[in-house]
């Protein structure tokens, strides 16, 4: 990761080097950690007397194949997963409250991420990225932020995007910073893309 030119050099602030969407960015941290979520039929869940977090409502995959390691300048095949998600739940784009957002804090991937999010949600859902607290756990990346979309969902609390002072510009995104959005948020999106163009995106309802 080093030598692709993936991981930030800020090793003078370490507690800092992370910044997703920041226009400061230079790349990302890695990081360990693991996170996992009991998927159950909600009638199993009813029967045994269970009240379920959320409901996984609608999944999406796709792989642009762009290049290598870059993603798709805007974001286009990050867009067909999410927009797969969103039909297999049955919810417009209208419909999504909060963004929970892969944002690596790589400056290629969080433009075409935010030009996508914002091309997809023109009404401005709230948007934050764990990644500058919690560093990027690669394989389990993914696990992480549908936990904490979950958790969102569940508490009607936004966390903001760590280590943030200016947003990068022009993408037309609303990220949360500095301090937590309390809000309702009945319907998210957790996305996670990797490295060559594969993406997943799935959709949470309340």
């Amino acid at each position: 990761f080093q030598r692709a030119g993936a991981l930030s050099g800020r090793r003078d602030d370490p507690a800092g080097a992370s910044r997703p969407f920041a226009a400061d960015s230079d790349g990302f941290v890695m990081a360990e950690g693991a996170a996992a979520l009991v998927l159950e039929r909600s009638g199993d869940a009813r029967a045994r007397g269970r009240a379920a977090f959320a409901v996984l409502a609608g999944c999406g995959v796709s792989t642009d194949a762009h290049h290598p390691t870059a993603p798709h300048p805007e974001g286009r095949g990050a867009e067909a997963a999410v927009r797969t998600a969103l039909a297999e739940a049955g919810v417009g784009t209208s419909d999504v409250d909060h963004v929970n957002a892969h944002a690596t804090s790589t400056r290629q991937g969080d433009t075409a991420e935010g030009l996508m999010i914002g091309r997809v949600f023109p009404h401005g859902p709230s948007v934050t990225s764990a990644k500058g607290v919690l560093g990027h756990s690669l394989g389990a990346a993914g696990a992480v932020e549908a936990l904490l979309t979950v958790l969102s969902l569940e508490h009607g609390v936004v966390p903001p995007t760590a280590n943030v002072g200016a947003p990068a510009p022009d993408l037309g995104i609303d990220l949360v910073v500095k301090k937590p959005r309390e809000r309702p948020v009945a319907v998210a999106v957790s996305d996670s893309f990797g490295f060559g163009g594969h993406n997943v995106s799935l959709v949470f309802t309340r």
